[in-house]
């Protein structure tokens, strides 16, 4: 959404939002001239955009609004044209050359990514990303010439809303089970993958993780790390955090390739945002410097802390694969050190629906503490709470604590080695959080 306001706020129109809670993206939206509540009622509505009539602004929401909102509710009242977020971005696009990066996990970073790597490359772009670039420290980049380049997307499958693009090159990292609040179970979750799929045009390319066996009729290439496929990493080598490998392409071998940004998984992503990169007439010679100065996004195995005494890791992993794969790459990079991990559950529904898979993933921890689920936009279900998924946890050491006890906690027990999950506010504690571990 907040891209979606710079977008706008760039072409010179007013653009006003509103928002639960305050955060530094939102403090950086208004230092720009965009007016931002946090009050939902009817009359908080700033008076710049009340004082339009209503068939004059156009009015955008995300699906993850509560559908109670007092403002939602008016407008529908109202009889306003609503339009979803990923409608307006398929508005944008149309027309375009659209590069949308689905999936499960690793939309966000992969689409981050291929932005840099075109921009390294010398190919004027667009993006609209789902997170912060620490290159650019913004989440959205505006092209020198927007009317003729391409745009890069995250094409989110909430709501089936990526559904609302027309790609002319994709990217599929995954397609795990999720969001079953809306699809109800993991066929059609998959089947909504698939008419994605399709939605890219015989002219085009999908690039799509080995064994997705996706359908479509664009061109199909297939990547993957240390597997047999048309886009693959291999030789990989870890020195002080850094992994180096060679580019196994379908036409030939780039090698030596450094990436900034730590994890296997991101290794992964590498491979494909490389994919569309080359394909999109980014030289090797720059795709190796694109590759080796990518900074990665804000709370994506984001270091807060890189010290001989503390190691501090904040990621954004929400699902039980993300957390398996950021877990099992911080013992990947420090074998011999005992984590503690601090999760905050995102969604009563998502937990209900993956409470197994969740303590199987947590229980690679030395140490899990559990934070109270975050509802974001559900009520609580009962016997769904963090202290039904820490039962199910086989760490030898674990607890539930609230924000202010984890930080006391941190405080008090000061660990080499801290890793933060989740997607809700857990946020929030990060600064205090790198401010006691001294």
């Amino acid at each position: 959404m907040s891209a979606l306001a710079r977008y706008y706020h760039a072409l010179g129109y007013l653009v006003a939002g509103y928002d639960k809670t305050t955060s530094p993206l939102l403090t950086d939206l208004q230092t720009i001239g965009i007016e931002v509540v946090y009050d939902e009622s009817v009359g908080a509505i700033p008076a710049s955009i009340s004082a339009c009539k209503i068939d004059e602004v156009l009015w955008v929401y995300t699906p993850a609004i509560p559908k109670d909102h007092q403002q939602l509710l008016w407008l529908q009242k109202e009889k306003a044209d609503l339009l979803k977020r990923a409608a307006v971005l398929g508005q944008i696009t149309k027309g375009r050359t659209t590069l949308a990066v689905a999936g499960t996990h690793g939309k966000t970073t992969t689409s981050t990514l291929l932005a840099h790597l075109l921009i390294e490359g010398g190919v004027d772009c667009t993006a609209f990303l789902g997170g912060i670039s620490t290159n650019y420290g913004v989440n959205y980049i505006q092209a020198k010439d927007p009317d003729n380049a391409p745009v890069v997307v995250e094409a989110d499958e909430f709501d089936r809303s990526f559904l609302q693009l027309q790609p002319t090159k994709a990217i599929i990292t995954s397609v795990d089970a999720d969001h079953l609040d809306i699809y109800g179970e993991a066929d059609a979750f998959r089947e909504g993958f698939e008419a994605f799929s399709q939605l890219v045009p015989p002219d085009g390319l999908l690039v799509q993780k080995a064994g997705l066996n996706l359908k479509t009729n664009a061109k199909s290439l297939t990547y993957a790390v240390e597997l047999s496929s048309d886009f693959t990493a291999q030789n990989i080598q870890i020195a002080r955090g850094t992994y180096t490998f060679d580019l196994f392409t379908s036409t030939g071998v780039i090698p030596n390739l450094s990436l900034g940004l730590p994890g296997r998984h991101n290794m992964e992503n590498a491979v494909a945002a490389s994919a569309i990169a080359l394909s999109m007439g980014v030289l090797e010679s720059d795709l190796k410097r694109g590759l080796a100065s990518f900074r990665g996004v804000k709370r994506r195995f984001e270091y807060v802390v890189k010290r001989k005494e503390h190691v501090y890791i904040d990621d954004y992993a929400h699902h039980p694969e993300e957390l398996k794969a950021c877990i099992r790459s911080v013992k990947e990079l420090y074998p011999d050190q005992k984590i503690t991990g601090v999760f905050q559950p995102h969604l009563f529904t998502r937990t209900r629906d993956f409470m197994d898979a969740f303590a199987a993933s947590l229980s690679l921890l030395d140490i899990c503490i559990l934070m109270p689920i975050y509802p974001a936009r559900e009520k609580p279900i009962e016997g769904v709470n963090s202290q039904a998924l820490l039962r199910l946890i086989s760490c030898n050491e674990k607890t539930v604590l609230s924000s202010q006890e984890v930080v006391d906690y941190v405080k008090r027990k000061q660990p080499p080695l801290l890793l933060t999950l989740g997607a809700g506010d857990i946020d929030r504690i990060v600064p205090q959080l790198k401010e006691v571990l001294v």
